[in-house]
């Protein structure tokens, strides 16, 4: 899943007319390095949601053949749901395995097949995340890490990179509403039910004006 919902306020005026997922950088729209890069991984089928503007992402990326995909579709344009709720919302259209799940507005060049290996989730786990070191931007962190498993406290706090792996039991009991993803990851945590790496690679959450030129 691609979640591509967001307005994009800190990127205005560019996103008043242009979803956020659809910003250029390096000749491709954001999204599409993404789809690409799923692809390339192994994976065939995909959803997107979407909110502000999103009959121009319907536009652009059509049924996903372009990108080596099928993809379908989860519509928030009557209130965009936060990334927990988004997720919940499209989980008819995930299927019943474990599923990715990506920030549409993240340039990475992260490799999704770690992914997609069988062993990413341990048998009790409902997460694996990303991490990254801390950009200047966020420079306090989400989680540490403990090895391979993400703790919600800890000395050295890591930055949660929008990319993680997921299983449907760990929106077990919620409702359909708007609500975020990380009080479910720290709770999850707390319970030592996610894993996690520290990807040093490329990774650039584009939320600024300033970091979109940044990238070219």
């Amino acid at each position: 899943m691609v979640l591509a919902a967001g307005r994009g306020e800190r990127l205005r005026p560019l996103t008043d007319t242009t979803p956020k997922p659809l910003l250029v950088v390096r000749g491709r729209p954001l999204i599409e390095h993404l789809l690409l890069a799923l692809a390339a991984a192994g994976v065939r089928e995909a959803v997107v949601n979407h909110s502000w503007l999103g009959g121009a992402l319907l536009s652009v990326l059509g049924d996903g053949s372009a990108y080596g995909l099928t993809l379908s579709y989860s519509d928030e344009s009557t209130g965009a749901l936060e990334t927990g709720g988004g997720i919940f919302r499209a989980l008819p259209l995930l299927g019943p395995g474990p599923f990715i799940v990506v920030n549409g507005d993240v340039w990475t060049d992260y490799p999704f097949a770690t992914l997609c290996r069988d062993d990413a989730l341990g048998e009790r786990d409902l997460a694996r995340l990303v991490l990254v070191p801390n950009p200047a931007h966020h420079a306090s962190g989400d989680f540490a890490l403990e090895g391979t498993r993400v703790r919600s406290v800890g000395a050295t706090r890591h930055t949660f990179s929008g990319i993680g792996l997921y299983r449907a039991a760990l929106f077990d009991g919620c409702e359909p509403r708007a609500f975020p993803l990380a009080p479910l990851l720290r709770k999850a945590a707390e319970e030592d039910r996610v894993a996690g790496e520290l990807y040093g690679g490329e990774w650039t959450d584009v939320g600024s004006i300033e970091r979109l030129k940044a990238l070219g």
